[in-house]
């Protein structure tokens, strides 16, 4: 495990100890440890607000892909070997394709002339194009089909594994499919819709590229912000402060989920 270990170390560790170093520094030229870009952070709304859009941001895109997703991966469980595969493979496509590649095609489907508007003048929806582009529903629907699989995978693998004789035991119980599935399949996949979430939330608080192009420059989230700020204005401290700041938020999100998910571990043991 030395090799392992050693890796982590030196290109995990050693930039983070590196980042919160600089963000402890009035400007990289000067040896004074000061705090003073995270008082900058927290005395001005305009940044902490950033803050609570991404975080939310994440949890509107990971609840899409939970409503969507869950639906997919039990249809996938309960198709034969032949069809499981086929479904796999499409839920696992967009992975094989660059995120950069996918988020333009969205910008060319979500666009005044692209599909989704072509569809709805066609249908008579509305008289006009929808703008869909550059705002928030927008990022978040690009976000939900992006980090679709991360959702779609770790609910499959739990609802694999699940016996199949306790759902016939609940149905000659006398349960309906609709209440087996809640009583019986909902509570012993909750490992895995919340590894699911994990994976889905962390992605898409991050994702810088789908943001950026999605969003434009009037949706500021942090990823963008943190940018801005090392490469627009310079100021790589402060820029690091945010980093330490949005990091140190996004695992408390992860784990608080972590922790539901331990509890849903022992619920569906009992």
């Amino acid at each position: 495990m030395l090799p392992l270990a050693a890796l982590f170390v030196a290109f995990f560790v050693a930039p983070l100890i590196v980042l919160l170093a600089l963000s402890l520094h009035a400007d990289t030229a000067t040896a004074t440890w000061t705090a003073a870009n995270y008082v900058k952070f927290f005395t001005d709304r305009f940044n902490y607000s950033i803050l609570w859009d991404t975080l939310f941001l994440g949890v509107k895109a990971t609840l899409v892909c939970l409503v969507f997703g869950y639906p997919i991966a039990w249809i996938c469980a309960r198709a034969s070997a032949r069809w499981q595969s086929v479904l796999v493979f499409l839920v696992i496509l967009p992975i094989l394709t660059s995120v950069v590649v996918r988020t333009f095609a969205w910008i060319v489907i979500l666009g005044r002339q692209g599909v989704l508007n072509q569809i709805a003048l066609s249908l008579h929806l509305t008289d006009e194009p929808l703008r869909l582009l550059y705002t928030e529903p927008g990022v978040v629907m690009v976000l939900a089909q992006v980090q679709m699989p991360l959702m779609v995978l770790p609910i499959l693998t739990v609802l694999s594994k699940i016996d199949p004789n306790l759902a016939d035991a609940s149905r000659v119980l006398g349960a309906g499919e609709w209440r087996t599935l809640w009583r019986v399949t909902v509570p012993l996949s909750l490992p895995g819709v919340v590894a699911g979430c994990i994976l889905t939330y962390s992605a898409c608080v991050t994702a810088f590229v789908t943001q950026t192009l999605i969003g434009g420059a009037r949706l500021i989230y942090m990823p963008l912000h943190i940018y801005q700020q090392a490469i627009g204005a310079n100021n790589w401290p402060f820029a690091a402060a945010i980093s330490v700041i949005f990091m140190v938020a996004v695992l408390a999100a992860v784990a608080l989920l972590s922790l539901l998910g331990r509890k849903s571990e022992s619920y569906g043991s009992a």
